[in-house]
């Protein structure tokens, strides 16, 4: 069973720029997920899918093979993942290497380790699922959320569950964005990067932190240098 890991890095970030590359703490972030997935030992190939030649050199400074650059039509802000995907997959069967599994693990995704991947990759063979990724249980129940009315008031989205107890609610999840493990055939073939036949991988909210600013940014830095106790 052939494995591959991608790692979608384009050069035009937005509210960061540079930010697939910027250096988080020690090196560019970047390099964490390659290092990552070079370090599990599960794939036959790990390559970045990028359209910048700054990337590209840094990506194969960590160990990632970056074979071609990333089409004009997918390096746009409107490309989907699961475009990525399919054009890296294309690309390799087109030189006669076809891989059974995939996965996609985000360049800004710090936290990722050998080991979540490993365990992800073993819970999708044994329970037989299409696709794992890692979610976090929200802190407090979204039964509960709130919005602001019109006329600048507060509200109850759901005012039925105002007298529940928050400890009665069901609990709920988000994807952490990190990286999806999945079937390479149910996914493409249904253009999808899960399925109703998905499992997860649940982590603690240590082990994740989203980065969308710079204020993020250095509280991920806080948290990976306070989780590793550097």
């Amino acid at each position: 069973m052939k494995k591959i890991a991608i790692i979608p890095a384009r050069g035009g970030s937005k509210r960061i720029p540079r930010k697939n590359i910027k250096r988080f703490i020690d090196k560019p972030i970047i390099a964490y997920s390659i290092e990552a997935a070079v370090k599990s030992n599960l794939f036959d190939e790990v390559m970045v899918s990028t359209d910048d030649a700054e990337i590209a050199e840094i990506a194969k400074t960590y160990g990632a093979k970056v074979p071609f650059l990333r089409s004009d039509v997918n390096s746009n802000d409107v490309a989907t993942t699961i475009d990525v995907i399919a054009e890296v997959i294309e690309a390799y069967k087109k030189v006669g290497q076809e891989f059974d599994y995939t996965c996609c693990i985000y360049p800004c995704a710090p936290f990722v380790t050998a080991q979540i991947l490993s365990s992800s990759y073993n819970k999708l063979k044994a329970d037989d699922l299409d696709c794992v990724f890692p979610v976090l249980k929200y802190g407090h129940p979204i039964q509960r959320a709130l919005r602001v009315k019109a006329n600048n008031r507060m509200e109850m989205i759901a005012p039925e569950n105002m007298q529940i107890r928050t400890q009665d609610l069901e609990a709920t999840y988000h994807d952490l964005g990190q990286f999806y493990m999945f079937k390479t055939e149910e996914i493409i073939l249904n253009n999808r990067l899960w399925n109703d036949n998905t499992g997860f991988i649940e982590l603690k909210e240590i082990e994740s932190h989203d980065i969308d600013t710079i204020d993020d940014w250095e509280l991920a830095e806080f948290k990976y240098k306070y989780l590793k106790n550097i």
